[in-house]
């Protein structure tokens, strides 16, 4: 187990990332806030994590990075259930007095072979309460995290049923 409750990720923006303004590409920018939240996940589960994507709960984006940066991005589990963990992410600001340049929210639930949820291997804790990680914990409070899945079984579709049929 980790002795700290908090990953950082570094990546360089090539022009592979780039949009077609030099700067880097909201796909990309997703797959670097991806890559940062799965490595603080996984961290915080240990050796015997098998984490699936669930949702991104909220991503903000708040200026543009061009190619050459070098950009940090700091990932914290901020929120913990039976099978389901939220990480947050934050892209470190780029110079000193600005604001993180991206942060969002990512849900992850641990899966069995078969793919299914299933319960965490060990105990999994959320990283201790700081005024650096305060707005995600502001922003997490005001998400709905559950239901999604309720209100698509609830529409007909499930394991044992047929999806319903459009007209």
């Amino acid at each position: 187990m980790p002795t700290t409750n908090e990953t950082t990720a570094h990546r360089l923006v090539l022009p592979a990332d780039a949009n077609h303004y030099g700067t880097l590409y909201a796909g990309s920018l997703l797959k670097y806030a991806l890559e940062a939240a799965y490595a603080a996940a996984t961290r915080s589960v240990g050796s015997e994590a098998n984490l699936m994507l669930r949702r991104v709960l909220s991503m903000e984006c708040r200026r543009t990075v061009p190619v050459g940066s070098l950009v940090e991005i700091r990932g914290a589990v901020l929120q913990v259930r039976q099978c389901h963990l939220v990480v947050g992410v934050v892209g470190m600001p780029l110079s000193q007095g600005d604001l993180p340049w991206m942060d969002g929210l990512l849900g992850f639930v641990q899966v069995d072979a078969r793919g299914l949820p299933a319960e965490f291997p060990t105990d999994v804790a959320a990283t201790p309460v700081t005024s650096f990680w305060t707005p995600l914990l502001n922003r997490l409070a005001k998400t709905k995290t559950r239901g999604a899945s309720a209100e698509w079984l609830s529409a007909g579709f499930g394991e044992q049923q047929t999806p319903p049929q459009t007209k």
